[in-house]
């Protein structure tokens, strides 16, 4: 059963700028809690590696359609079941409503107790406010990507997890922590508010990745787990067929000052 949040934010930036960060795909994890790596494999394929509450999570998703200045959607190929859009819509007076769609499965015990919290809905509002304060703080875009990607069959408005269906029955390359399992059935049967997670001492013991599914008995301390959105995973990348029109080169730069390079695009989508 598949879970959609949507969530809106008002970013004081023209919506040029506001789009060319968010083309910028493997910055994310200066925003977005809990994604440790977003890596840019084509114009339209993306690999996001993340850490849920302790489960480690591996996608690929691949960008369905990427309108400059409008919109971007998704869908994950493998991993992590998951598909969405950001829109950017110009209000005026230099201010620009950013407003993101997300679907997907939660998979396992841990993230389907915090999938009850609504823990991922709270993950995607502190996302857009760490986006927002990101890009206001800067006034400028670090980089931009304004090529478009158009593919044949591409749903109209959001896409769902029907378009991600290529991911269903993968484990999302999965591993969890001894420690963290041992908790998940203590903390779900004790309907703790929150995912279990173990705590131990790190000078002592280590965490050794198993099946999400395994338990091992240690001992361990509730926390709140760190979850991702993966958007915001816009987050689309995997190879494609569909058809990708380049009308303008990417550039990476420094907050101090913006280097083109016109040989490789740096952006996508969400």
């Amino acid at each position: 059963m598949s879970t959609k949040v949507e969530k809106s934010i008002l970013v004081n930036v023209p919506v040029s700028t506001v789009y060319n960060q968010w083309t910028q795909f493997e910055e994310f994890p200066q925003f977005m809690g809990g994604v440790k790596k977003v890596t840019q494999l084509s114009d339209d394929r993306l690999e996001w590696v993340a850490e849920l509450g302790g489960v480690r999570r591996q996608w690929e998703a691949r960008i369905l359609e990427q309108i400059v200045d409008r919109k971007v959607s998704w869908a994950a190929t493998e991993g992590a079941t998951n598909a969405g859009s950001v829109s950017f819509e110009d209000v005026g007076g230099g201010q620009t409503q950013v407003h993101l769609v997300l679907e997907y499965e939660p998979e396992g015990l841990v993230e389907k107790v915090g999938d009850k919290l609504n823990v991922v809905e709270k993950q995607a509002e502190g996302d857009l406010d760490r986006f927002k304060a990101f890009i206001e703080s800067e006034g400028y875009a670090t980089g931009a990507w304004r090529g478009s990607v158009d593919t044949v069959g591409a749903p109209f408005g959001s896409p769902s997890v029907e378009d991600a269906a290529a991911s269903r029955g993968d484990s999302g390359k999965a591993g969890v922590s001894g420690k963290v399992a041992a908790g998940i059935g203590l903390a779900a049967a004790a309907t703790a508010v929150g995912v279990a997670a173990a705590k131990g001492n790190k000078d002592d013991k280590q965490d050794a990745d198993v099946p999400a599914d395994t338990a091992t008995e240690v001992e361990f301390t509730p926390v709140t787990p760190e979850v991702v959105v993966p958007v915001a995973a816009p987050l689309s990348d995997v190879p494609g067929d569909g058809s990708l029109t380049e009308d303008v080169t990417t550039h990476k730069a420094s907050p101090a000052s913006l280097v083109l390079d016109k040989d490789k695009p740096a952006g996508g989508v969400l």
